[in-house]
């Protein structure tokens, strides 16, 4: 037998994903599943994307730029002058195929095989996966739901700076947590990866969706301060509903960056044109869209937060950003919680599935009792999903007490 490489055995399995065939057989035997395990948005896609589609002509479908879409580039950089950043040229952007192309080619880009990354777990999932491809090590900071998953202080972090380490990777909003860094937070990354020399990769895709009157700190804001170091990764995946469009961008001032991401962008050929297409008309989006959907988002927090609250046994900090929160629950093995949800129980042919958090820590042995639901469904349906979760947890418990 010939084996596969040692660093494709070590990509993990996505806990938001790896539950799926159970999930499928589920429904294949009759059962509603309510998806509180990814963040796959609900809401409509606005308009003017699907009027692109609906007046589509062109045939055949072309190969797209390797960096992007002029019409597209010329629109994200709009938007970014619109949000105050008109700093941004055109040659400052990298169109990829989702954020999560962006991610990688950021890892790519800041490290060399061995290198480290300190970033802050609970974290983003497909870190561990691109870590895992890059062959990068990904040095974890663990924070806490007792501090709403606030970052530690400055020394703790510069405590586990090496000579290998090359850059620190942050998420804000963050996935999976919910947490929106303050200013004074952002400000501390930025002073710590000034003073010893590293880039900063913020991941930016939920800027959009900050609740309770919080601001939001972009790392654009330093970006002239640091033009070497920054690099900054978006999507429009959440921000306009086109998960399925799968286009994303890396952002940076510094030009061997680009040029180098590029290069790798030329490899891959290009991103899809017709999602391109589409998506060049994003500065046509009312304002009001977003005004409707942070508020929408907010409202189901309000809803999932005070419900997961009024269960026996569970924990959670509020989220103030993004649509996922982090939740203990009073079960030892939350996988095999979130399998048996799928496998064996249902409430009137009805039962939800969650994303196991042991997937969103480094650490090994951490999240074993957590799980991260997004809450991407309706206020209807997330009640629904409550009262079963409330039942099944206590069925669960029943079962694991005889």
């Amino acid at each position: 037998m010939i084996n596969a490489s040692v660093r494709l055995q070590s990509v993990p399995a996505s806990p938001i994903r790896k539950l799926v065939p159970f999930a499928m057989q589920a429904k294949k035997q009759g059962a509603k599943v309510y998806h509180l395990n990814i963040g796959d948005p609900d809401i409509k896609t606005p308009r003017v994307f699907i009027d692109v589609l609906h007046r589509w002509k062109k045939n055949p479908i072309a190969y797209g730029q390797s960096q992007g879409e002029p019409e597209l580039i010329e629109a994200i950089k709009l938007y970014y002058a619109q949000q105050g950043y008109s700093f941004i040229r055109p040659k400052d952007i990298q169109v990829t195929i989702g954020g999560s192309e962006a991610i990688s080619m950021a890892l790519f880009a800041a490290c060399d095989a061995g290198d480290e990354i300190i970033t802050f777990e609970p974290l983003y999932t497909n870190y561990n996966s691109y870590a895992a491809t890059t062959m990068v090590k990904l040095v974890p900071i663990t924070t806490d739901s007792q501090t709403g998953f606030h970052l530690p202080a400055k020394s703790v972090i510069e405590k586990r700076i090496t000579k290998k380490t090359k850059a620190i990777l942050f998420c804000n909003p963050n996935n999976p947590t919910g947490t929106v860094y303050t200013q004074k937070e952002v400000q501390m990354l930025v002073e710590i990866a000034k003073n010893h020399k590293l880039f900063l990769i913020c991941d930016e895709v939920y800027r959009d969706f900050v609740y309770d009157d919080k601001k939001h700190t972009s790392l654009f804001n330093y970006m002239e301060q640091m033009p070497e170091q920054i690099i900054i990764i978006d999507s429009f995946s959440k921000r306009y509903s086109l998960c399925g469009a799968r286009l994303g961008m890396l952002i940076s001032l510094n030009k061997d960056i680009m040029n180098g991401v590029l290069r790798i962008a030329q490899g891959r050929l290009s991103a899809g044109l017709i999602d391109q297409l589409m998506a060049s008309k994003l500065t046509q989006v009312p304002v009001a869209f977003f005004e409707s959907v942070r508020g929408e988002y907010q409202m189901r927090r309000n809803v999932l937060y005070m419900g997961l609250k009024k269960i026996a046994g569970v924990t959670l900090s509020k989220p103030e950003g993004a649509f996922y929160c982090i939740v203990t629950l009073p079960v030892n093995n939350s996988e095999n919680f979130c399998r048996w949800l799928l496998t064996d129980f249902r409430l009137n042919k009805e039962t939800v599935m969650l994303a196991p958090a042991a997937g969103f820590y480094r650490t090994s042995g951490l999240g074993q009792n957590q799980v991260r639901i997004a809450y991407v469904l309706n206020a209807n349906d997330l009640r629904k999903s409550l009262h079963i979760l409330r039942e099944a947890l206590k069925k669960y418990q029943t079962i694991s007490h005889q």
